[in-house]
């Protein structure tokens, strides 16, 4: 943990902020420059499976924070004044000066650390590495590994951030759809511009070209059931070892990515307009329309008729 310069640091009892929001997320402890919580501004994320939420915090004074994050955070600092910070991840340290609305990225189970003098707000926005992974997949850069940096500017994340923050703070205005979207933007703007290629693919992962062919297959079976037998088969290993490989290439499950592919076509087709919500369901695999319908709302956080009134 840094010392704080000139200010007293938090008291022990602040083990954790927000600990039920956080519980999936790691620990964090912040403070301000006297100890206290700083103010929150926005916190949560809308309804749906969006692996995104967002925390922004007004520090007054000066900042004092500390996680343990099994996700990844993407911190933006917004000064109205020059602040000095003090960063640490894991045992690398920098003493800079950001410009507001720099960005600081930190990966998944590293310990960071940051201290500062002066007034700040700070968005904090947390990546599940699951949905960072399925992301990566669907850009063809399995093994993307998101770059740690103590600095730096990226103006789309920044304007996508502070939507999500708005729509947070304003009891998500626009829809949980609109938040989904949002989040699945960003996410796609980490990985686009935000991640190294591994040289060589690490072991007990699929490479591009088999997850390829077993999206070509599910795209090509979408309307019947697809077992995880077949895809197996398909890449060469055990279905128990495959499942294992596969949910830590992707970040999910053969069962999930199903759905996610069966989802995606399925939102095509309802806001096409042209087929019964009953087809769609038919044409795209799901039980029945009903089922089809619980999905729709886990991930997207709104109906099936909603896709296309939002």
């Amino acid at each position: 943990m840094l010392e704080a310069a000139s200010w007293p640091r938090p008291p022990e009892r602040e083990i954790s902020v927000y600990p039920e929001m956080f519980a999936e997320i790691g620990e964090l402890c912040v403070a301000q420059e006297n100890g206290e919580l700083p103010t929150t501004l926005a916190s949560g994320r809308a309804p749906g499976e969006s692996g995104l939420t967002v925390l922004k915090l007004r520090f007054e004074g000066g900042l004092h924070l500390t996680a343990t994050s099994r996700q990844h955070l993407i911190c933006f600092q917004q000064m109205t004044e020059s602040c000095s910070f003090e960063c640490r991840f894991a045992d690398r340290t920098v003493s800079h000066e950001p410009s507001t609305g720099s960005v600081a990225i930190c990966p998944a189970g590293i310990n960071q650390a940051a201290d500062a003098v002066g007034s700040v707000d700070v968005l904090v926005i947390a990546i599940d590495p699951g949905r960072f992974a399925l992301a990566a997949a669907e850009d063809r850069a399995l093994d993307a590994q998101l770059i740690e940096r103590f600095s730096g500017y990226d103006r789309l994340l920044l304007s996508l951030g502070r939507t999500l923050a708005l729509e947070s703070a304003s009891d998500y205005s626009n829809g949980p759809l609109f938040w989904n979207e949002c989040a699945s933007a960003f996410i796609d703007g980490l990985v686009a511009r935000h991640t190294s290629r591994p040289v060589r693919k690490a072991r007990g992962t699929l490479g591009r070209n088999v997850l390829d062919r077993l999206r070509d297959y599910i795209h090509a079976h979408l309307g019947e059931p697809v077992e995880v037998g077949a895809l197996a088969d398909l890449a060469g290993r055990s279905p128990f070892h495959f499942t294992r490989v596969f949910a830590r290439s992707v970040g999910v499950t053969p069962h999930r990515y199903i759905v996610h592919l069966r989802l995606q076509r399925a939102v095509e087709l309802i806001r096409d307009g042209r087929c019964s919500l009953a087809e769609i369901a038919a044409h795209t695999g799901f039980v029945d329309q009903s089922h089809m319908s619980y999905w729709v709302r886990r991930v997207y956080g709104v109906s099936p008729t909603q896709l296309v009134s939002d």
